[in-house]
């Protein structure tokens, strides 16, 4: 399903040359959905490391989309080659992500990344980096804040505020709990930010994180722990 990673490029790169292949990768993203969508199934993506250790443990977990119950699961544990850098976090975890993905065999619709799509500096966040590998409608959905800034929200569970970067609006700031902290919603690839404003609300029906995260980050966390 969708381009392999040796298709777009190699992963042996400096983080200056990952700065200039996320402005020409950036190009290929698609924000809006495929025609017709339809969402049976519908995937988290975590990664999880520890200080000393040089493995990144990551993770696909895909629920049924109306149940919110796991179908299937994959993790892998991949060697970390690219050095920790802010807004560059895509070419450290996607070869985790990767190759857990090779073993996942019930591919989802739609997959919610825990961290940004363009809501970015460059605009080419985990999210969109992901999806665009991948070829599958991918959403960004973060605990914090990268870029921009967020106007007032309301209190109540699906209150929304635009997220404006450069007089742009990269994302939405989604209040999923009433009176606890917002997640932070952007577009990654094959996305709009109304879908998927949409999808994260409908995927956190009870907690602050969307259950597909929730299920992901445990997955991946306890696959470092066995390891």
């Amino acid at each position: 399903m969708g381009e392999s990673a040796g298709a777009l490029h190699g992963w042996e790169v400096t983080p200056q040359e990952a700065v200039v292949l996320q402005a020409t990768l950036r190009e290929r993203l698609v924000l809006r959905p495929p025609p017709g969508l339809r969402v049976s199934r519908i995937a988290g993506a975590d990664i999880s490391t520890e200080s000393g250790n040089a493995l990144g443990y990551g993770g696909f977990v895909v629920l049924d989309a109306v149940s919110l119950r796991p179908v299937a699961e994959a993790g892998a544990a991949v060697e970390l080659r690219f050095p920790y850098v802010p807004g560059l976090l895509s070419f450290r975890e996607l070869p985790v992500l990767m190759a857990a993905w090779d073993r996942l065999e019930q591919k989802p619709d739609v997959l919610i990344f825990d961290g940004q799509g363009i809501a970015h500096p460059r605009r080419f966040g985990l999210a969109c980096h992901g999806g665009l590998l991948l070829g599958v409608p991918s959403i960004g959905c973060a605990k914090s804040l990268l870029v921009g800034k967020v106007g007032p929200l309301g209190e109540a569970r699906g209150e929304t505020s635009e997220i404006q970067h450069r007089g742009e609006v990269v994302g939405m700031a989604v209040r999923t709990r009433r009176g606890v902290s917002p997640v932070y919603v952007s577009p990654g690839h094959l996305m709009d930010l109304t879908t998927a404003v949409e999808w994260v609300l409908r995927v956190s029906p009870r907690y602050r994180e969307p259950e597909t995260t929730r299920h992901a980050h445990r997955f991946v966390n306890a696959l470092r722990t066995a390891g």
